[in-house]
Formats: C-alpha cells, sequence, structure tokens
C-alpha cells in the first residue's frame, strides 16, 4: 500500500531540477522530495515515478520509499520567488514525494564497475523494461545513502504516454537508448537477470500499481481514452505487452553488452 501523507512545511526548492522539486515536511514528521503536479509535463511525471519506482521495489531493487502528498498551496506562501508560488498553486491537491535521504551523494559513473554486477544488471533490465532513458554516465540518478545504492528520479521513463502513439506495437519495442546505460559496463548476465525478474512482473502486480494510480493524475489529459479506466487499461497492457515473449528489449541490451 502506498501511503498518503500532508505536506505540512515548505522546507526549501531543489534548485538543480529542471521541474523545481522541493524538500517539504509532512504531517508524519518525516521530510520528503516532492515533485509537484503542477511542473513541466504535469502528473504523467508523477504517473511514470509511482509506477516505475513501485515495480522496482517489487522486483527488490533499491527505491526510497514513495508516498502520495497532499498539498495546500498556502504552505509556500513565504517563499519569495514568484516561479514557486506560481508552481505551488498549479499542484494543490495529491502530488508524489520520495523519502529524503540526508547526506546522500549522487553516484558518481567512475564508480560503476563497484557495483555487484548482478544488480547492475537487473537495474539495466529494469530501466530497458520501462524505457528510462535517463540513467546515463551524464545523468546517472541514483543516489548513495550509507553505502548503498538508490534509484531516483524515473519521470522520464514510460515515454510512451505523452503521445500513447502506436503504444500497442511500441510496447514490443527493443529500446535501443540502453547502449547508453550508466552499470551496463559492469552488467553480468542480462539473461539470468531476465529469468530471475521477468516472472516477479504478474499481471495481479501491474494491475495493482496501475490501480494506485491517483484518478485526479488521469483526468483531463490529451489522451486518446474515454475513460480513466480506459487510461488505467492501456498502462496495464503496454506493461505486460512488454513482459509477452521473447523480449526484444532483453535482446537489445544483452546486444549492446557484448557491443562494448
Amino acid at each position: 500500500m502506498i501511503r498518503t501523507v500532508t505536506a505540512t512545511r515548505y522546507v526549501t526548492p531543489l534548485r538543480e531540477g529542471g521541474s523545481l522539486p522541493a524538500i517539504v515536511e509532512a504531517d508524519d514528521d518525516g521530510l520528503y522530495v516532492l515533485k509537484f503536479r503542477g511542473a513541466g509535463q504535469g502528473p504523467k511525471v508523477l504517473i511514470a515515478e509511482l509506477l516505475c519506482g513501485e515495480l522496482a521495489r517489487a522486483l527488490g531493487l533499491p527505491v526510497p520509499e514513495i508516498v502520495l502528498a497532499e498539498l495546500d498551496p498556502a504552505i509556500g506562501r513565504n517563499e519569495p520567488h514568484e516561479e514557486i508560488q506560481d508552481l505551488l498553486a498549479a499542484s494543490g491537491g495529491l502530488n508524489l514525494a520520495l523519502d529524503f535521504l540526508p547526506g546522500s551523494l549522487a553516484f558518481d559513473p567512475l564508480m560503476a564497475d563497484t557495483v555487484e554486477p548482478g544488480l547492475a544488471a537487473r537495474i539495466v533490465w529494469f530501466d530497458a523494461y520501462v524505457t528510462n532513458v535517463d540513467r546515463t554516465p551524464r545523468n546517472t540518478n541514483m543516489l548513495l545513502w550509507h553505502r548503498q545504492l538508490y534509484l531516483i528520479d524515473h519521470g522520464a521513463a514510460l515515454y510512451v504516454h505523452h503521445t500513447w502513439a502506436d503504444w500497442g506495437a511500441r510496447a514490443r519495442g527493443r529500446f535501443a537508448p540502453i547502449k547508453d546505460h550508466v552499470l551496463l559496463p559492469a552488467a553480468g548476465d542480462l539473461r539470468v537477470a531476465d529469468a530471475d525478474l521477468a516472472p516477479l512482473v504478474t499481471r495481479e502486480l501491474i494491475e495493482g500499481m496501475v490501480a494506485a494510480i491517483p484518478a485526479s493524475w488521469l483526468e483531463g489529459t490529451e489522451v486518446p481514452f474515454a475513460s480513466v479506466e480506459e487510461h488505467r487499461a492501456a498502462y496495464t497492457a503496454y506493461l505486460l505487452g512488454r513482459m509477452a515473449a521473447p523480449r526484444l528489449f532483453v535482446e537489445e541490451a544483452t546486444d549492446a553488452r557484448e557491443r562494448l
């Protein structure tokens, strides 16, 4: 189950992110990195964060806890920057947040060979499955906290949902960008990773994650679906479609690894 918290204090913006995420305090006294539904590409980024983060967790990959965060725009009333005020005003209601890992460090690409090969292979497999274009040496989207690796920032994944064009056929796609994955050189046998992880991606798992998407994130968007239920069904069909054998994304990743 995904917990829901209420943001009670706006702490500080994280200006290194293009969408201006922020550290907030919540009613459980925890600190979270909040991703705003009113930013950039809107709730689709939050949907990708939610689905991919929870899927990664179900596969045993390390991801900070993800929560839904209820936001009252008034919590930022003392923030002097107009851009942030506008962002808060556009983000009232449910947003998404990740547990803040204080003192964590961005993963250095030069440390890729220190990652255990089996773990590296599972992360590569996962990113190829969810079509994550944003785990490269230029932007690893991984943190080190207490010497453990954590995966963050999955908003660029599942890019099919920005248009849903030919999504049925694209579910069977290979995903060529995996060749640029920061952990590909360190990855062990990707076919072993596939054998370990693929059985865990069940219809029950996918349907449960898709059901957790707040309806407000699926409404009012320019998509070719007549209802929220059809929209949910498309996510389920797409994610299950990518698991149909033969999994061409595994072949693509394996070929890319062999070409190194």
